[in-house]
């Protein structure tokens, strides 16, 4: 599936180009597609590099906390839901407290953090994988969860937002937090059927009416916070949350017995060996995207899809979000450049605005995240790990348009 999406890439992005060439008189649009893979071929690289850093010292700590015994301990307290959604996995394997530390990463924001702790829940799948060139169906559903995982911080959309200029940059707070539910539900929903996982087991509806409970006390206390002490409060929270777990793995591997010296450089080592090992992967997704981004043919769909919409009388003014929409599976800095734009151009504060703030925070970009992810274990069979993925942000991105319409229509 993926090899044909990238191919697919290339194709539309040849074919926009001619259009550009022949139709339109851009004689300039090849030169830019060359130079467009020679910068994308010069990003993964830097992205890379600055990788490694990260990578060594998670998982670094990582292999502390499994030498502490903590990773153990919290693989036998989520064990039965993750044996239900997994059944592959079992209980107290370590790749459970791996997926249950990233995923928390993502819902506390931390995105630095999440990414190395992801590789190496994906590493510890793999070690369960019987073919290793071929996604497992666990590596599968993590995958989607972690690509359209709830973040309970968007930081970084608040920054960017007052940044600007806005009157309020946290109100896209709860929109956002509603539409990437909704995408981790879908993808959830639609990963277990195809998988053929009953997700009405007394212990998944306990778990999720939990985790949901949770949730909506979470929004309940940050939606009466003013903005400037939601972002305060944000930010404490989840510097001061890293920085202790930290502690406390140094603390639990010392108690232990563990050299805590000797063991986080066993585990950073393992932070320069998988940098490099996603090199390819993700030089070959990234230059598939900026040459299709260059081409034109994303402003093309957008054009097509707004006079769609234009004859069915319906209203268009969500249009002018997609680019940010429409670039968010392929690539994060895209479409972080495209709400950014789209800011400038309407007003930080418009409705397009507001509603490519929400579609930025309601999912991650599952295309790079495939390629990291997938590429750092070598699976070149992802199977149905794509549609999932898209499923979860089509789901985002309609709930994101949606809650624009409620919240700011």
């Amino acid at each position: 599936m993926l090899h044909r999406i990238w191919l697919g890439f290339f194709l539309i992005a040849f074919v926009a180009a001619l259009w550009q060439w022949l139709v339109m008189g851009d004689s300039a649009v090849f030169q830019r597609l060359i130079q467009s893979s020679f910068d994308m071929s010069k990003l993964t690289v830097e992205l890379s590099i600055g990788l490694i850093g990260t990578l060594a010292f998670w998982l670094g700590m990582m292999k502390l906390a499994e030498a502490s015994g903590l990773v153990d301990r919290i693989a036998r307290l989520l064990g039965p839901l993750f044996t239900r959604l997994m059944p592959e996995v079992p209980p107290r394997h370590p790749a459970i407290g791996s997926m249950t530390m990233n995923l928390s990463a993502n819902f506390l924001g931390l995105d630095n953090a999440a990414t190395p702790l992801g590789l190496k829940a994906m590493q510890d799948l793999q070690s369960l994988n019987p073919d290793k060139d071929t996604a497992s169906n666990a590596q599968i559903l993590f995958l989607v969860l972690n690509t359209s995982a709830v973040t309970l911080f968007p930081i970084t959309i608040f920054l960017y937002r007052a940044q600007q200029g806005s009157a309020d940059p946290t109100a896209v707070f709860i929109p956002i937090l509603i539409a990437t539910s909704c995408s981790t539900l879908v993808g959830l929903l639609v990963t277990c059927w195809i998988q053929r996982i009953n997700l009405l087991q007394r212990t998944l509806l306990l778990w999720f009416g939990a985790g949901t409970a949770l949730l909506l006390a979470f929004i309940g206390y940050f939606a009466t916070l003013s903005a400037e002490e939601l972002q305060r409060q944000s930010a404490l929270t989840g510097n001061l949350l890293l920085f202790s777990v930290i502690i406390l793995f140094l603390l639990l591997a010392q108690r232990r017995g563990v050299n805590v010296y000797e063991t986080f450089i066993e585990g950073a080592k393992q932070g320069f060996e998988t940098a490099i090992m996603i090199i390819p992967y993700l030089l070959a997704m990234l230059v598939a995207i900026g040459i299709l981004r260059e081409s034109g043919a994303l402003e093309g769909f957008i054009w097509l899809l707004r006079e769609g919409i234009g004859l069915l009388g319906l209203d268009t003014r969500f249009a002018d979000a997609l680019p940010t929409a429409l670039m968010k599976p392929l690539s994060g800095s895209g479409a972080r450049a495209m709400m950014l734009e789209t800011m400038n151009t309407h007003g930080v504060d418009s409705f397009a605005a507001q509603v490519a703030s929400i579609v930025q925070g309601s999912t991650e970009t599952t295309f790079y995240v495939l390629a990291v992810y997938f590429g750092a274990v070598g699976i070149r069979r992802t199977r149905h790990a794509v549609i999932c993925g898209l499923s979860a942000d089509l789901a985002g991105i309609t709930a994101a348009i949606v809650c624009g319409y409620w919240f700011f229509g």
